[in-house]
Formats: structure tokens, C-alpha cells, sequence
């Protein structure tokens, strides 16, 4: 079964963070931003990494800036992409700083931190347990139904081998959708719960669980987050506010920890 984590914030330097522990032993530092730590004003207050919400983009820069420092990075080396809401994965091992469109990317690089961008959506972090390689994806449902979790397994030698960390998201009892959505999920069990009418409460943790195992991902090296975006305080959540900024799932090879311990931090 997987396990669930109560998130605990961890200050680095002078930013808030939420560490993903559970990477630590695969030599992977990973970790989530909350609301809290960055200079956006309301409504993106604070640390807003959103260049694409309509905030001041001095502010995203210096959000992603403070971001990129608690990595041990510089801003340049924080990577990200586009999102779609698709499938496409980007592997950024022969990444040389150009501009990059997709859900998800992969590296074995230890020079760089990858990172996706999310307000209710799934973010989600896949590390090899053999080799150097992981990766960060973005999946909402669309992404969900356009495969961008088998892609991403697709990157790895052996899916048995990956461990995978579901961020928070939003929850079913505060993610209601029609059937056009609902009816791609349906034939999986516990992902679609009675609402009103035709109308359903989604949980997008059962639809990723069940396509990481239909992938080989063992049930037991996938880890759920808690809390949920659902009211937006702790995390950006689209479905509790609009306009919204974006949080982050941030991950760089090389513990934090071990970081600390060699004094470059």
C-alpha cells in the first residue's frame, strides 16, 4: 500500500519549504513551496512562481530566484517548462537554457534542479533507485488522460525500481466535474464518487495510483502528501481562488542533507 506524510515545514536560509524526506535516502533533494516566503502582493501573495497568472514578473523572478537558492542553484540552472497538459517529456541531460514545452522532465544531471508548477493539479516526483536518473511531472486530468505518467516511466529502465511521490492536490471532496471528464475514468475503481446529478467527485490520487501500477511502479514506493490544496492556504489552489499563483515540486540531485554536512549550504 502507499504510505500518506504529513507535510512539516523546514525554514532554509529565510524560505519556508516542505521537505520530501522520502527522496533523501535515493540521494535526491526534493522539496515542495507553500504560499509563504516570496514578495508577490495579494492575490499571488506570496512566493508565486506563476510567470503565466498575470503577477508582476519582477516578483515570479525574485520568487524563483529565493527558490533557486535553497536549491544551491542558480536561477538560470532551475528549470522548468511550459505546461500543456499534455504527455511530452523533456530530458535535460543535453538541456543548454533553451525555452521548453511539456508536462514533465527527466535528468541526471547534478547541476541543475527541475522543477513543475501547480494549483491543484498532481505534482509528482519519480526517482530510480539503481541509477541517477529522476524526474518532476505536472498531471491534472487532462494530462492524466493523455499519458504523461507511462511517458514518464518510459524514461526509466525499470519502473519496479522507481519510487514516486504524489504532491498535494486537490481533493475529491472539493473536486466536482461533469461527465465529459468523468467518463474517461469511470472503469477505474475509486476514482469517480457519487454527486449530484450526473455531476462527480474526481480523485486524482486513485487515477494516478492505478496508472503507476499499471505501469510496474510497486504500490509500496509511492508516497501521498498531506494536506490537500483544497483551501488554498497553505498551497495555491485554482479551484479556491482566481486568479492564483502556482506552487512548486523542486528537485536536485544530492540530498539537502548531505549538502549541509559538507558545508555548502
Amino acid at each position: 500500500m502507499p504510505v500518506t506524510v504529513n507535510l512539516t515545514e523546514r525554514v532554509r536560509g529565510d524560505l519556508p519549504l516542505y521537505d520530501l524526506a522520502t527522496a533523501h535516502a535515493f540521494g535526491v533533494d526534493a522539496v515542495l513551496t507553500g504560499r509563504r516566503g516570496g514578495v508577490s502582493a495579494a492575490p499571488y501573495a506570496t512566493l508565486n512562481l506563476g510567470d503565466h497568472v498575470g503577477d508582476d514578473a519582477t516578483s515570479v523572478d525574485e520568487n524563483r530566484r529565493r527558490v533557486a537558492t535553497a536549491m544551491n542553484v542558480e536561477s538560470a540552472q532551475l528549470v522548468t517548462a511550459s505546461q500543456v497538459h499534455g504527455a511530452v517529456v523533456n530530458d535535460v541531460d543535453e538541456w543548454r537554457g533553451e525555452p521548453l514545452v511539456g508536462d514533465a522532465l527527466v535528468t541526471t544531471r547534478e547541476d541543475v534542479a527541475l522543477g513543475v508548477l501547480v494549483a491543484d493539479c498532481v505534482p509528482m516526483l519519480f526517482v530510480e533507485t539503481g541509477s541517477p536518473r529522476f524526474a518532476v511531472a505536472h498531471a491534472g486530468w487532462r494530462g492524466l488522460v493523455a499519458g504523461v505518467i507511462p511517458s514518464t516511466l518510459a524514461h526509466f529502465a525499470t519502473a519496479r525500481d522507481v519510487v514516486v511521490v504524489l504532491g498535494p492536490h486537490i481533493s475529491p471532496a472539493s473536486y466536482q466535474v461533469g461527465p465529459e471528464v468523468a467518463d474517461h475514468f469511470e472503469a477505474i475503481a475509486g476514482a469517480c464518487h457519487e454527486d449530484v446529478g450526473d455531476r462527480r467527485r474526481l480523485d486524482l490520487s486513485a487515477i494516478a495510483l492505478h496508472q503507476l501500477i499499471q505501469g510496474g511502479v510497486l504500490a509500496e514506493h509511492v508516497t501521498l502528501c498531506s494536506p490537500s490544496t483544497d483551501d488554498g492556504a497553505t498551497f495555491f489552489s485554482d479551484r479556491a481562488q482566481r486568479p492564483c499563483g502556482r506552487f512548486g515540486l523542486v528537485a536536485r540531485r544530492r540530498s539537502y542533507d548531505s549538502r549541509v554536512q559538507e558545508g555548502t549550504k
